[in-house]
């Protein structure tokens, strides 16, 4: 798998940009009112749950230079979403990782923030709890590298900063609001590798709770080229809370669905036109990472209950997953939480991103969507991985230099 980060440089960016992140890792996952915290092994487990009384573990601190990594050492990521708060813990494993702990729970961040500008106390409370559990494993996993990043609701909110501070002196973590720029290029190396190998251009598509990303991706290459993107303030939550309530009949339900459409597609107009010509070449290529077209493809594949291995690389008909959001347009509330896959925790947000698919695929007709269950997360570990190699690198180079000046002559001297 590619390691190396796609480039920053981007062309006709949207219009809303947010500050250029420039933190790369915190290590300050050790709360101030645990002073005594000791070392101790893992204990291999990998269920949501807090650990023990006294397994916790203090990691170790980020040595700056060169340090030989010790063993069992892990790198970790952290993903606070509109909808979603979710944590990766890896080891390094070759030039790619192996996954050792995980952590994914729905919090709602965003709830109610396109009608008040703000994070309300039960969505912050609840995106606490969730921060704590990741805590504790952060502790307990022996994490050397990690990085903690928050995107839309915390761009958006009024509060947003204050909220960050909170988690810090509640948590430990200290997280890094990113820009919907980073955000993009983040999603694009988690999950570019997934992409047909095919010589023809390449959309790349995060549609996350409170905003949806749109990367424009050079044709060939095995390290992808960002040649244009788009980010929206249009997630499945966002839009959601912002178009009228879903009533009971079904033409309603199908003037609500046309209006999400409408509101969305006005949104990425720019990004339409200035893609136009490329989207009219052969054999697009087309994929999305979200919980949107992971529950589609679950739906497509017909799962009694969600597979990620089923799941992520999947390559589906764009016409399969235009049926399937029609259908779930016309549906209940209550006939939506009937489905397997989505449950009432997606049932009332699972139209919002259908609405949103389906424009992506009116401005990018590809015939075929690949499905990622991989995004952010997975970006932010091949970052720390790559930054750590080329870190050892430069050393080693160093150390060269230094031993090949020292072996050298003295000047003066003679044989």
């Amino acid at each position: 798998m590619a390691d190396v980060t796609p480039p920053d440089g981007y062309k006709n960016a949207g219009t809303k940009r947010g500050r250029k992140s420039g933190k790369v890792a915190d290590f300050r996952y050790k709360r101030a009112h645990q002073p005594d915290d000791r070392n101790c092994a893992s204990n291999g487990r990998g269920s949501d749950h807090a650990p023990a009384k006294g397994d916790t573990a203090k990691p170790q601190p980020f040595a700056r230079g060169h340090r030989k990594q010790r063993p069992n050492e892990a790198y970790a990521a952290l993903d606070l979403g509109t909808n979603n708060c979710r944590l990766l813990i890896a080891r390094p494993s070759g030039k790619d990782f192996t996954v050792i702990d995980a952590f994914s729970r729905v919090v709602k961040l965003g709830e109610d923030l396109a009608s008040t500008g703000r994070l309300s106390d039960d969505a912050m409370d609840r995106a606490l709890g969730a921060l704590s559990i990741c805590a504790d494993k952060l502790r307990r996993r022996n994490v050397r590298l990690a990085r903690s990043v928050a995107t839309e609701a915390c761009r958006r909110a009024v509060n947003g900063a204050e909220f960050i501070e909170r988690v810090h002196r509640e948590t430990g973590i200290v997280l890094d609001i990113i820009s919907a720029e980073e955000e993009a290029r983040l999603a694009v190396l988690g999950c570019h590798i997934l992409l047909e190998d095919r010589e023809s251009p390449a959309v790349i598509f995060d549609i996350g709770g409170g905003s949806t990303e749109l990367v424009l991706l050079e044709a060939g290459g095995k390290i992808p080229r960002i040649i244009d993107w788009q980010s929206v303030p249009w997630g499945v939550v966002s839009l959601t809370d912002t178009v009228a309530q879903e009533e009971e009949s079904s033409e309603a339900r199908m003037a609500r669905y046309t209006e999400m459409r409408r509101v969305v597609a006005e949104s990425f107009a720019p990004f339409a036109e200035r893609i136009s010509e490329a989207a009219g070449l052969p054999d697009l290529r087309l994929l999305g990472t979200s919980g949107t077209v992971t529950t589609l493809a679950s739906l497509h594949l017909e799962l009694p209950h969600y597979d990620r291995k089923a799941v992520d690389g999947l390559i589906v008909p764009s016409g399969s997953m235009r049926e399937i959001s029609e259908r779930l347009s016309q549906m209940s509330l209550a006939e939506r939480g009937e489905l397997p896959c989505i449950g009432s925790d997606r049932a009332d947000l699972v139209v919002a991103g259908c609405a949103i698919l389906e424009v992506i695929l009116d401005l990018w007709p590809a015939e075929r969507l690949g499905v990622a269950d991989r995004g952010i997360r997975e970006g932010i570990l091949r970052s720390l991985m790559a930054a750590e190699r080329q870190a050892e690198r430069s050393v080693q180079a160093l150390q060269k230099l230094r031993s090949d000046d020292n072996s050298s002559p003295q000047a003066g001297d003679k044989k």
